[in-house]
């Protein structure tokens, strides 16, 4: 997901001054300062990684937003907001729930009447032609994950309405995937006898994945 597409999601979401956002493994926090920044919402990242939440604290002060967003280390796994919030988000990491139902079920317990349930989830862009195919998209059977009519089609089976999506392209996945070569390159050069550095050696080399395209849907429970 670009900055490009980043923005737009938030665009598309109608967001007002003063919303509040739940971020369930938020990583660097991008999402929750750049939309308070350009949006002035209020917004709680979660984040098991000490790493990213040292980031994402940086990142809010940098673009002035740090006493409108914080970040917390905790598992986003069962995590549920102190208050009800006007947008829960888990973007690509539905694990914490076990996929997208869970997740789902997640985050409604942290979601106000008539609020806004964000989840950015992978979709087969065609069907893998072999279990090494799916296994070097990070899954471990087809049924991982779905194509894109069935992704939409989950959401209502669960009782749950469809009403904006923005999705990531190739051009959106090549530059996320190229990126990690450079951060790779540079930590080796500077760190080549860390014992990880062989593992990471190798990784540099990688292929871009033929990973699923990312798709970002924002639903509303259908009773809300």
């Amino acid at each position: 997901m670009s900055e490009v597409k980043l923005a737009d999601l938030g665009r598309a979401l109608r967001l007002t001054a003063g919303a509040s956002m739940l971020d369930l493994a938020c990583g660097t926090g991008e999402m929750v300062s750049t939309w308070s920044r350009d949006h002035g919402i209020t917004g709680l990242g979660v984040d098991i990684s000490t790493v990213f939440g040292e980031q994402a604290r940086r990142r809010a002060s940098e673009l002035g937003v740090g006493e409108r967003v914080a970040f917390v280390h905790d598992d986003a796994a069962g995590f549920v907001a102190p208050e009800p919030v006007d947008i829960a988000a888990c973007v690509g990491a539905t694990w914490i729930g076990g996929g997208v139902p869970g997740t789902l079920d997640l985050l409604a317990r942290s979601l106000r009447p008539g609020g806004l349930v964000l989840v950015g989830e992978p979709f087969w862009r065609e069907d893998p032609p072999s279990d090494e195919a799916v296994r070097g998209c990070h899954a471990q059977a087809r049924s991982d994950f779905h194509d894109l009519p069935g992704l939409v089609e989950l959401f209502g089976r669960l009782g749950w309405d469809l009403v904006e999506m923005v999705l990531a392209d190739e051009d959106s996945w090549d530059r996320y995937v190229a990126a990690q070569w450079m951060t790779i390159r540079t930590w080796l050069d500077a760190n080549p006898d860390d014992e990880l550095a062989p593992e990471c050696h190798g990784s540099a080399r990688l292929r871009p994945l033929p990973a699923p395209l990312s798709g970002l849907g924002s639903v509303r429970p259908k009773d809300a």
